[in-house]
């Protein structure tokens, strides 16, 4: 099948306005996007920060295409930049804000949520464990952020932390820049109420006596 790709801003300056792609049946918008960067090797590092459409409606990444879609490549909006992940392992507070650092920006908040060593109900807590729902929770995140950028005119970097977390250690981080410290304090609320909303991402707190799943932010 051939699918009509289009692109904008600056990922239409790194690839083309339009392409035509020859893809297999049954192949999906990511497919198109490897394809596409197969071609245009440049575009590659962009993928955390663009959105898909496809025939004029934002898509999820796995959608199926069939015979003459078009398909779009979205790069953040008027917003600013965004910059999300899902990680393993120890975040890098400080690259997380340094990443969203912008000339025309005068506040930056960040949001730090670490693991405590006491439950809301005062049991002692050993560490923490996230289990997510990796494809789907790695596109909400980008969309959660995606959202405060456009709505707040800021720049917005979030990575959240899977797998066990020690006590102390950040669980999740969350960068917000912008021209007036209102709008960044705005757009990190936004993002850390949206994350406990509808990330697909659970916490368990291990107690030296058993565990216990429970939402994150509960």
């Amino acid at each position: 099948m051939v699918v009509l790709v289009r692109c904008f801003a600056v990922l239409r300056e790194l690839s083309a306005d339009r392409s035509e792609l020859a893809l297999a049946d049954g192949a999906s918008i990511d497919d198109a996007w490897g394809a596409l960067t197969d071609r245009y090797p440049a575009l590659s590092p962009h993928r955390p920060y663009v959105r898909a459409a496809r025939n004029g409606a934002y898509a999820a990444w796995e959608e199926a295409l069939v015979d003459g879609d078009e398909v779009a490549f979205l790069p953040p909006v008027s917003g600013g930049a965004t910059r999300t992940a899902i990680v393993e392992g120890p975040i890098d507070e400080r690259a997380v804000e340094v990443d969203l650092a912008a000339a025309g920006h005068g506040a930056v908040v960040t949001f730090v949520g670490r693991a405590r060593n006491r439950s809301d109900e005062d049991r002692e807590v050993l560490e923490l464990e996230y289990e997510a729902y990796g494809p789907m929770a790695e596109r909400v995140l980008a969309e959660i952020a995606s959202e405060a950028a456009e709505r707040w005119g800021a720049s917005v970097g979030v990575v959240h932390r899977i797998g066990r977390v020690p006590i102390g250690e950040a669980s999740v981080v969350i960068a917000c820049s912008a021209p007036h410290r209102d709008a960044a304090y705005q757009a990190s609320r936004q993002v850390i109420e949206a994350i406990k909303e509808r990330l697909p991402i659970w916490k368990r707190e291990r107690f030296s006596d058993g565990s216990e799943w429970k939402r994150p932010g509960a």
